[in-house]
Order: C-alpha cells, then structure tokens, then sequence
C-alpha cells in the first residue's frame, strides 16, 4: 500500500497575538481618526507654506512699486520753461534708483477711477494728476526723491508700497502662526485619540495582561506590544488621510496660482517641493506619536498593577 505523503504545516505568516490586541484595539475607528487629522495637518501645512510663497511674491512687487502723483501736470514748473510734469519726469530719469518709468494713459486713469468715478473722468471737470508708476530699486522709502521732485514741482506726491508690504508681511505672520496652532492642537488631539484607544484596548485584555505580567512579563514587553500595534494603526491611517489631503491640495494649488502670478503650464497643476516632502513624513510623524502616547500609557497603566 502506497503511503501518503504529509505535507508538513505551513508557517504561520502573522506574529502570534498573545494578548489580542488585533481584537482590543480594532484597525477601524483609530485609523479613521488619525486619518482625518493627518487631512487637516497636511492643509495647515499649505496653508503655511501658501501664505510665506504669496507673502515673498507681493512683498517683492508691492516694496518695490513707486508711485508719483503731479498735480496741475500741464502748469509750468519752478523753472526750465517746462511743465510740471515734464519736470518731474526728467526728475526721475535722472535718479539712478528709479526704474521702469510709465505713465499712465487717459484710459488706463479711466478704467482706474472707473469703480468710483464712472467712465471718463474728463467728463466730470474734476482736476486730476498725472500718475507715474516706476520701480524703486533701494531699501529706504524715497525721502530724498520726493523733496527733488516738490523742489521742481511743489506738491508732487511719491511714495512706495513699503506700507502695504509691512502689512501683507503681518498677515502673513498671522496666518503661519494660526496654522502652526492648528497642527500643534492636531498633533495633540491625535494623542488623546490613541491614548484613549489604548486605554480601551488595556480594560478589554486586562485580565490577559494582568496574567502575563504576574507571571513574570516585563513592563516594556507589553508596553511594546501596544505601541506596535498603536504604531500601524496610526502610519495607516496617516497615510490614506495624506492620499485623501493630495487631490485637495492640488485643487486649491490651481485656485492660488493667479494670485502667485503663476500661468498655468500643463492641466495639473505642481505642488511645491516642501509641501512635496512633508506629505510622506505625516505618516511618519504619526507613527512617532502612535508609539510614544502608547508606551506612555501602558507604562503608566502598569505601575497601578504593582
């Protein structure tokens, strides 16, 4: 009689679950949790890294705008047989700070003042200046520029958006500081969720647990069980709320580039490299918190044993 041959038991490919944490703490529920708040931490990343690019980008064209207002442009000047706004002009071409001269036109003025004043504001009588816009190419608000102009021209205004970009820069602040708030209260409430399950998952097994350790179990075996298990459920559910966060934050990142003066080169738009590189290390960071609330709390959960 042919005798049959026994094939030996396959291995097992999971690691034996001795204390049962795949039951005590489910991979449902804390991987959803940590997944949304991994969603809002990758939007108050952009949202950071949104404010600084727009920030750098108006700063550098409001800063350096100059704007020169000649009042009564066609009256003479103080000398040279010139009018006023010839006097000016020549003014500022002679500066070597000044730049990209343009004044401008009737229409441009037009459709300017159009929102306040209407069509054509040659219609309403009304004195209006010649306006020069240029580029100021130095730090310092130009004090020096304006009295030369007011000495050919007196009552020539001229200033820089040094003002607006003092206050584009304080909003900026605001809104990195208010986004750096959001992920700190993130990372936090991240904790309290995987303390909390952890905790849930310790009164579940207590009797198991409190088994192992009379028999001689060391305080960090178990405390390892449950970060590793806290650790997964944690890096997964990190990494499908970055996945979930990335086709949102390409839509809003087409809605901003108007405002970076950015065209639009291909149908997809590009996520900017920093942002690029925190996505993968969210599920990284919320391992790390995963493990360390976990040790924390088992730890601590064990010494009320003693």
């Amino acid at each position: 009689m042919a005798k049959r041959r026994i094939k030996p038991a396959p291995r097992a490919r999971r690691r034996v679950d001795q204390l049962g944490l795949r039951t005590a703490m489910a991979d449902r529920l804390l991987p959803t949790l940590v997944g949304a708040m991994s969603f809002l931490a990758a939007l108050a990343i952009a949202g950071t890294l949104a404010a600084a690019t727009l920030a750098s980008h108006w700063q550098g064209d409001t800063g350096s705008a100059l704007t020169v207002q000649v009042t009564d442009p066609g009256d003479p000047a103080v000398s040279g047989g010139v009018t006023r706004l010839q006097a000016v002009l020549s003014t500022l071409k002679a500066s070597p700070n000044v730049s990209n001269l343009h004044q401008l036109s009737a229409d441009e003025m037009n459709s300017l003042l159009k929102p306040w004043l209407g069509e054509d504001v040659t219609k309403l009588n009304l004195p209006v200046p010649a306006v020069i816009a240029a580029s100021w190419n130095q730090a310092g608000p130009p004090d020096a520029l304006a009295s030369a102009l007011g000495a050919v021209a007196p009552g020539t205004l001229a200033e820089t958006g040094a003002a607006w970009a003092s206050r584009v820069a304080a909003l900026t602040n605001s809104i990195q500081a208010s986004a750096l708030s959001v992920l700190l209260i993130v990372a936090l409430v991240a904790a309290a969720v995987i303390s909390v399950a952890t905790r849930a998952g310790l009164a579940q097994r207590r009797e198991a647990i409190e088994i192992v350790h009379g028999l001689g179990a060391l305080d960090s075996d178990i405390a390892g069980s449950f970060a590793m298990r806290a650790t997964r459920l944690a890096a997964t559910g990190s990494a499908i709320g970055a996945l979930i966060a990335l086709p949102v934050l390409l839509w809003l990142a087409r809605l901003a580039e108007p405002f970076a003066g950015v065209l639009p080169q291909s149908n997809l738009p590009v996520l900017p490299m920093p942002l690029m590189a925190s996505l993968p290390a969210l599920p990284v960071v919320a391992a790390l918190i995963g493990w360390g609330t976990a040790q924390i709390t088992v730890r601590g959960w064990l010494r009320q044993l003693a």
